[in-house]
């Protein structure tokens, strides 16, 4: 007999900060519970944001899916920037070399719908173009 859902909720947190807030009360889990448990599990990760998706069940118990973090971060950790181009065609804010498409592609290929690592570097490199980052080829 499985438990029966109550809600799934995806969100982004501090990897190893999660706190009890809004966010985690529409949830409707034990909060500090949770997150005792997700910072055990990314107490590594500190210092990047990372996606996770809840399950919560009716009798409050829930389960927790850890995703990798964003392309947008790594990219703009691989360029050292703090956002991207407000104007992506016309300003360029940085580079991005071939050698760093292909880590973040496969420090991300777990969670892209990609069937290879030059599927998930065309995925990489479109993010980064639409930032205003040259890809260098």
């Amino acid at each position: 007999m499985s438990k029966k859902i109550a809600k799934v909720v995806k969100i982004q947190l501090p990897a190893g900060e999660a706190k009890p807030g809004a966010a985690l009360a529409s949830a409707g889990i034990v909060m500090p519970k949770f997150c005792t448990e997700f910072n055990e599990k990314t107490a590594d990760q500190k210092g990047k944001t990372v996606p996770v998706i809840i399950t919560a069940y009716e009798d409050k118990s829930f389960d927790f899916v850890i995703k990798t973090s964003p392309v947008a971060n790594e990219i703009k950790k691989a360029c050292n920037i703090k956002s991207g181009s407000s104007n992506p065609k016309k300003n360029k804010v940085a580079k991005l070399s071939k050698e760093d498409v292909r880590k973040i592609a496969e420090y991300k290929m777990p969670d892209l719908n990609a069937n290879d690592i030059e599927a998930a570097m065309k995925i990489v490199a479109g993010s980064a173009r639409s930032m205003g980052v040259e890809v260098e080829e």
